[in-house]
């Protein structure tokens, strides 16, 4: 799906000897896939959640109740927390995580279709960014999953 941004992750993860992980929500599993795609990805990917509803959030990442009843599944907050959540469940390096609105459905007045928040880790250090992407459910989706791999890519490569 897609292809190169995945295999540019995978080599930079492997030239530093680090390993990654994913929490997905909007994306169901989709970078995880991109990023299983590519031979040897393996030696690098440790793992991924597809935490879709809030108590799997919350069961799995550790995701905290009280964010989510206070900002939503959809916000910078909690995909901060899935994030980190990300790299201690599955001892990665680094993590990225998406929660968003991929619709057709599930928008609000402050929130619309097309809303995704990603959110990638490394250590102590986490770094949030917010889209507003355009399109049907399935570009919306397409467009988080290369963005989500073009943002580790460069926290790995130390340019985030």
């Amino acid at each position: 799906m897609h292809r190169s941004e995945a295999e540019a992750l995978i080599g930079s993860l492997s030239s530093r000897g680090a390993t990654a992980s994913t929490a997905e929500s909007c994306t169901g599993g989709l970078i995880g896939a991109s990023v299983t795609d590519v031979p040897g990805s393996s030696s690098v990917f440790m793992g991924g959640a597809v935490t879709y509803s809030n108590d799997a959030k919350v069961r799995v990442l550790g995701v905290d109740p009280d964010t989510l009843a206070e900002h939503g599944a959809v916000s910078p907050q909690v995909a901060r927390q899935m994030a980190t959540g990300a790299v201690r469940v599955f001892g990665s390096d680094y993590a990225v995580a998406v929660t968003g609105i991929a619709g057709p459905g599930g928008a609000t007045e402050t929130k619309p279709v097309g809303l995704v928040y990603i959110a990638v880790a490394h250590g102590p250090r986490t770094v949030v960014s917010g889209f507003n992407f355009g399109g049907d459910r399935s570009e919306v989706r397409s467009s988080t999953v290369r963005e989500a791999l073009l943002m580790l890519t460069d926290m790995v490569e130390g340019r985030l």
